[in-house]
């Protein structure tokens, strides 16, 4: 890890901002589902066609009755003339203010509410109307006017009477200035059309209710394929495809695959992805084995003649010999980069065989004592740094491979000695949380580079190469980051079940790592060791 100040800035809020899709404006916003959107369509679809036909039979009734009370509208006038012809029958008298008219009203056949007026010119000599009784009653003032208001041209009208409603009226021609006018009522037919307006609006309401229930049901059988395609997506999404062996056996069923329909040639040609991706990932699997089988026999093999190069560079350090200065300077690098070598050595050793998925030890581990040993180990190597440390007075037991564990809270620690100047505070915590061992080490150096946060813990990564710290090797020999050890802390990590993060700012940069305690189902398997590395 390479720590460097960083300048911070904070991003201008936005000017505009999306509205919560929570709130009800967000709920507006928010696109329709596939299910709704056929739901709504086929509601408005079913609505809209019972409208058209309920109009169109309302208007066809309307219209047919209307028809009908038309030809009753001549038959009436007919008998009205014949009435007003034939003069006042012997010994009846005709209601007041029905004069002729009366003579057209009561003439036999004459329906109820029939009203008839005689015109002279431009005025209603006489006018009456039929009532439940079978009596002529009079006709108002405004209903004479509403019958002046229809055309003389021999067709029926329709007329509003004011108290009365609407009529059918026609004008028949008597003789020179002389017109007679006959009108029936169209209660009747405006009865038996809003009659079927109600039936056909509620069977139309029953007819929604069976459409939205039925039509619920066949587009969820309809859509049950493509849901079962999405859930079997969202569970590929969640496999951990970049690291591991990763086993794709999930497969779209073959009820969901016909591609005569829609839904079933995207469930085959999901199917055809995922052979896709499972080939590409069993050869990404069958390269990095290789790699990793090359890296660990590599390692291996060059741990003999590191080994020798050592022996032989101490063996002549103590042979008593006095060597010139600069043969004593090169045996010094000879033995520092030696060193060096044999760490970075065991370390690629170390995670190859976490790679391979080998089991790591688990046994009772005491994780404080553990930690105070290397905080100690810490201060004699780094006296230049201030060191603390903040730990629960109980023990933290955690089971595990000690060896490994050590190696991450010494790991850890260098990181913080090799990357900070001198004079830097670093702090060591170690408490439990919940079923958690949580070990933290803080320091308040420059911090990471962000740039580099989110690969920190990969292999070979480092902020910037050019840094390095002596580490007081004989011959005065630099010791440069090597890249592994953040690596190798992750790696062992995640083979106890952990998990290791980093938080850095300028001032204040804090690696955390959680251990689960007691017994882990599983120290290693092969989908957690290698995923230290990509």
């Amino acid at each position: 890890m390479t720590q460097a100040p960083v300048s911070a800035s904070s991003p201008a809020p936005d000017s505009e901002t999306e509205p919560d899709a929570g709130s009800p404006l967000g709920a507006l916003r928010a696109p329709l589902t596939l299910r709704r959107r056929l739901l709504l369509g086929t509601i408005a679809l079913f609505v809209l066609v019972t409208t058209i036909i309920g109009l169109v039979s309302v208007a066809a009734l309307h219209g047919s009755l209307v028809e009908r009370l038309d030809v009753q509208l001549h038959s009436a006038a007919d008998r009205g003339r014949i009435g007003i012809g034939s003069g006042l029958p012997p010994g009846s008298t005709p209601p007041d203010g029905s004069g002729e008219a009366g003579l057209a009203l009561q003439v036999p056949g004459q329906p109820v509410g029939t009203i008839g007026a005689v015109i002279l010119g431009d005025t209603i000599e006489s006018a009456g109307r039929i009532s439940e009784s079978g009596g002529v009653l009079g006709v108002t003032p405004e209903q004479r006017a509403a019958l002046l208001t229809v055309p003389a041209d021999g067709n029926p009208y329709s007329v509003d009477m004011p108290g009365l409603g609407n009529y059918r009226a026609i004008v028949s021609e008597q003789g020179p200035g002389l017109s007679f006018i006959v009108a029936l009522p169209l209660a009747s037919v405006e009865g038996t059309s809003a009659q079927l307006a109600l039936i056909i609006a509620i069977v139309a309401l029953f007819g929604i209710a069976i459409a939205v229930i039925a039509g619920t049901r066949l587009i969820d059988a309809s859509l049950a394929p493509l849901e079962r395609v999405t859930h079997l997506a969202r569970r590929v999404s969640e496999l951990p495809l970049d690291r591991g062996e990763v086993a794709l056996a999930e497969r779209v069923p073959t009820t969901d695959t016909d591609v005569r329909t829609e839904v079933g040639q995207l469930g085959a040609a999901f199917n055809r992805m995922l052979g896709h991706v499972a080939s590409a990932l069993t050869a990404r699997e069958a390269s990095e084995r290789k790699v990793r089988h090359f890296v660990a026999d590599a390692s291996h093999e060059l741990r003999t003649p590191l080994a020798a190069i050592r022996g032989y560079a101490e063996l002549t350090r103590r042979s008593g010999e006095a060597l010139p200065p600069d043969a004593a300077h090169a045996l010094g690098r000879i033995e520092a980069e030696s060193k060096r070598m044999s760490a970075l050595v065991e370390d690629l050793l170390l995670l190859a065989r976490l790679d391979e998925g080998r089991a790591l030890e688990s046994l009772p581990v005491d994780l404080t004592a553990l930690a105070v040993d290397a905080l100690g180990d810490a201060q004699v190597t780094g006296p230049d740094h201030e060191w603390s440390a903040a730990l629960d007075e109980e023990p933290i037991v955690v089971n595990g491979d000690a060896s490994r564990l050590q190696m991450v809270v010494v790991n850890l620690l260098a990181n913080a000695r090799v990357h900070t100047p001198p004079g830097t505070n670093v702090e060591m915590g170690l408490h439990k949380a919940g079923s958690d061992a949580v070990l933290t080490v803080r320091d308040d150096g420059p911090g990471v580079d962000p740039l580099v946060q989110g690969t920190l813990f990969e292999r070979f990564v480092r902020g910037d190469s050019s840094r390095f710290r002596a580490d007081g090797g004989d011959g005065g020999a630099a010791v440069q980051s090597t890249g592994l050890g953040l690596a190798t802390v992750r790696a062992v990590v995640e083979a106890h079940g952990g998990t290791v993060t980093v938080q850095s700012e300028p001032g204040d940069t804090v690696f955390t790592v959680r251990i689960p305690i007691g017994q882990p189902e599983e120290r290693v398997s092969r989908g957690e060791g290698n995923s230290a590395v990509h």
